[in-house]
């Protein structure tokens, strides 16, 4: 119940500030993310209207979860809160506080972190941050199936189908890539939502006036899936104008928005964030998602919307997809080669870790639709190009079998991207048993 209200949560926090009567934390000392060099002796949080203590105000951990800080006080202008703290090692600490709004009477509560002589780790991995569950790989999947389909379902709209489309079929296509922007939407606003509720660990009725700030502006994730949200509301609006006035114009920049708003995958993934990183290996990420999007989203947009075409147009629509599938599915093999053996320190790995044993599935997948596209290619292809069609809806079925496979893939990809890759190992040190670990 407490995951499916989230939504709520953000329509609450989304709403304008003068609306909210409560506290609102103004400043900290040490500051978000602030990396300082001597162990500071206390921690300051100082909040924009009258506040009441609580317990367990303000309690400071260090990287092992143990607390350093003392009891929190009120201070003398009852709009501050203080701790101190004992002598700091070098390392990262995360501040959890909480306090009463006296205006409103409703418990505001924020996460952050600091380092002493370290970089401060993002809050979403600050410890007492639970992994990702079940429910946020779900999210992800749909955000990557949303996106997809939308980006696939444009290129389709573009560069395949003929630039007038019965009504009927013009109404689906919008239905289709309209659903697709709005499932991407409502994916970013509850992965954002989940990824905080994971490190706040608080109950819904404290979540509603948490301070969101220090996530979703001040960790790769939140920035790009905030900015991701953002460019699909965008996208939408491009879509609704293009479908009221008739027009194929709007399209074309809604497809660069679209292609665009892949890379906050990588910016928020792995791509981004291990120490082999480079600009190198996010590009490549984001080709390699922006390749498999408009493949997948392509398929799908051919089983729905192209097969049900009059004969003719059907048959160019195959033709020219199947030219266009060609290019793409030989850039998503190239980039995603390169990708895993960026990833992968040993090629036992693959076998041997979490993180191989996922890539494996993938794999195995995307042979089943690179030979699923092959017999399409070698064996539907030829046929068509001398005009004859195999009867029986042989081919709109298997259409529909390619696109599920399809589907498949971005679900294992959603798995592959929230887990850990391995960790390079000096030569001959065997895979530990937490390197094996999903």
């Amino acid at each position: 119940m407490k995951r499916a209200l989230l939504v709520v949560a953000f329509a609450a926090l989304a709403a304008p500030a003068a609306a909210s009567a409560h506290a609102n934390l103004d400043s900290a000392t040490p500051d978000f993310r602030q990396r300082i060099e001597i162990s500071p002796d206390r921690v300051v949080l100082r909040f924009s209207q009258v506040i009441e203590p609580i317990t367990n105000g303000i309690v400071v951990r260090d990287e092992d979860g143990r607390i350093v800080s003392r009891p929190a006080r009120l201070g003398r202008d009852r709009r501050s809160l203080l701790a101190e703290l004992r002598p700091l090692a070098r390392g990262a600490y995360a501040v959890r506080w909480q306090t009463l709004s006296v205006s409103d009477g409703h418990i505001v509560s924020g996460l952050y972190t600091f380092g002493v002589g370290v970089e401060a780790p993002p809050p979403t991995e600050a410890v007492g941050a639970s992994s990702p569950s079940t429910l946020e790989k779900l999210v992800r999947w749909l955000a990557y199936l949303g996106l997809a389909v939308l980006a696939g379902g444009l290129t389709f709209r573009l560069l395949v189908l003929p630039r007038a489309l019965p009504e009927r079929l013009d109404q689906a296509f919008f239905a289709l890539v309209g659903a697709a922007a709005l499932v991407t939407i409502d994916a970013g606003v509850a992965a954002l939502l989940l990824r905080v509720d994971a490190a706040l660990q608080l109950p819904f009725e404290r979540f509603l006036y948490a301070d969101l700030s220090p996530f979703a502006g001040g960790t790769r994730f939140g920035i790009a899936w905030v900015w991701m949200t953002l460019g699909c509301a965008l996208v939408g609006c491009l879509l609704t104008l293009a479908w009221l006035r008739r027009s194929r114009t709007p399209l074309w920049p809604a497809l660069a928005v679209a292609l665009t708003l892949a890379a906050g995958f990588s910016l928020s993934g792995h791509s981004a964030s291990e120490p082999n990183s480079s600009a190198f290996s996010v590009t490549a990420d984001w080709v390699h998602i922006t390749a498999a999007s408009i493949w997948i989203g392509g398929v799908v947009t051919l089983a729905l919307i192209g097969w049900r075409l009059e004969q003719p147009d059907r048959h160019r629509a195959f033709l020219r997809f199947s030219s266009i599938a060609t290019v793409l599915v030989g850039v998503v093999l190239v980039a995603g080669i390169y990708l895993g053996l960026l990833r992968l320190p040993a090629l036992s790995d693959l076998w041997s870790t979490g993180y191989g044993q996922v890539l494996l599935v993938k794999i195995a997948l995307v042979a089943l639709a690179l030979l699923w596209g092959a017999a399409h290619h070698f064996l539907v292809r030829p046929r068509l190009e001398r005009g004859v069609e195999p009867a029986g809806g042989r081919v709109g079925r298997s259409l529909m079998g390619e696109s599920i496979v399809g589907v498949a893939v971005l679900l294992v990809a959603a798995l592959l991207v929230n887990t850990a890759p391995p960790e390079e190992r000096p030569v001959g040190e065997r895979p530990t048993e937490s390197a094996t670990a999903p």
